[in-house]
C-alpha cells in the first residue's frame, strides 16, 4: 500500500553526543528508494554533509529513517525537503547540506541540492564552499 510523506516520522532519528570541536561529517546513502508520482519505484543516492553542534547522527537510525520512504509516493523535491526539515529538527547542525542524485528514469537523471547555509534557506552563507564547487557527477 502506497503512503504519503506525512507517514514518515522523524522520531526514528537518534542522536549521539558530540563533545565539541569543528568537524565535517560526510555520509553516503546509496540505496534510497521511494515511489514516484506514477507509483513506480525510484532509486537515488543521498549525500549528507553535516557540521555538528552538540549531537551527531546515529547511523543505524538514519538507515531506518530512510527506509520509511520505500512505500511513500513522493517527488524528488519533496523527498529532499522532508529529509532536510527532519534532520534540522532533530540534530540542529551548524550546517546541513544534502545532495540527491537519482538513477535515470526515461533517460533522465536528476541532481538536487539543499544547503542550510544558503541565505534563501535562512543561512548566513558563511561557508561559501558551494560557490566554487565544480558540478561533477
Amino acid at each position: 500500500m502506497a503512503l504519503t510523506y506525512e507517514a514518515v516520522t522523524s522520531e526514528i532519528l537518534k542522536t549521539l553526543p558530540h563533545r565539541g570541536g569543528a568537524m565535517e561529517l560526510k555520509h553516503k546513502a546509496p540505496e534510497i528508494t521511494f515511489l514516484g508520482a506514477g507509483q513506480q519505484p525510484d532509486f537515488a543516492t543521498l549525500y549528507i554533509t553535516f557540521y555538528p553542534t552538540d549531537t551527531v547522527i546515529e547511523l543505524k537510525s538514519l538507515k531506518q529513517y530512510l527506509y520509511q520512504f520505500r512505500n511513500v509516493v513522493i517527488s524528488y523535491e519533496r523527498f529532499l525537503d522532508v529529509v532536510f526539515e527532519h534532520m534540522l529538527e532533530v540534530y540542529h547542525p551548524a550546517r546541513l547540506r544534502l545532495v540527491l542524485i537519482t538513477q535515470p528514469r526515461g533517460g533522465i537523471s536528476s541532481k538536487l541540492t539543499i544547503d542550510s547555509d544558503w541565505a534563501i534557506r535562512g543561512g548566513k552563507e558563511e561557508f561559501r564552499d558551494w560557490v566554487r564547487m565544480e558540478d561533477v557527477w
